[in-house]
């Protein structure tokens, strides 16, 4: 879904009335260096069972696995983050996902492994040779023109 205007109350509008599935994919955080630079990809949506690292708040630094994804509230629950209340029970915490750093992935679905391939980085694809091409200009291949193709009369 690709967003044309700049109007911040219409971007705002897009977010709250967004899908389900639509959600899922807004919900993506920066993934660390390491893995950046292992699978060529800036950033993923965030699943349950993935490893972050909380970035801002009260909660700065602290690293934990994910075990809820709050689509509904754009919110993820980090494992061992949470408060506690004043009759004595632990709450868990809700965290914004912009302000996380995926530092493990859940690869457990084969799905995920798909998409990284297929996002990866082109310099892993095998790229064609130098050769090919300058036999090609050798050859003088020229691609057809436009100005070849017969008119059609209009009217």
């Amino acid at each position: 879904m690709k967003i044309k205007t700049k109007d911040p109350s219409k971007q705002r509008k897009l977010l709250y009335n967004a899908p389900h599935h639509i959600r899922a994919k807004i919900m993506s955080a920066h993934l660390s260096q390491n893995l950046r630079e292992s699978y060529g990809v800036r950033s993923l949506p965030i699943r349950s069972g993935d490893t972050v690292r909380i970035l801002r708040g009260d909660y700065k630094d602290y690293e934990g696995r994910v075990t809820r994804v709050d689509r509904r509230k754009y919110r993820i629950y980090v494992d061992g983050v949470a408060r506690e209340k004043a009759d004595g029970t632990t709450t868990p915490v809700p965290i914004h996902y912009s302000k996380v750093e995926i530092t493990r992935l859940n690869l457990d679905d084969d799905w995920r492994k798909r998409i990284l391939e297929r996002k990866g980085s082109p310099e892993k694809e095998e790229k064609p040779s130098e050769e090919t091409d300058e036999k090609e200009k050798e050859e003088g291949s020229e691609k057809p023109s436009g100005n070849d193709k017969k008119l059609r009369s209009r009217g």
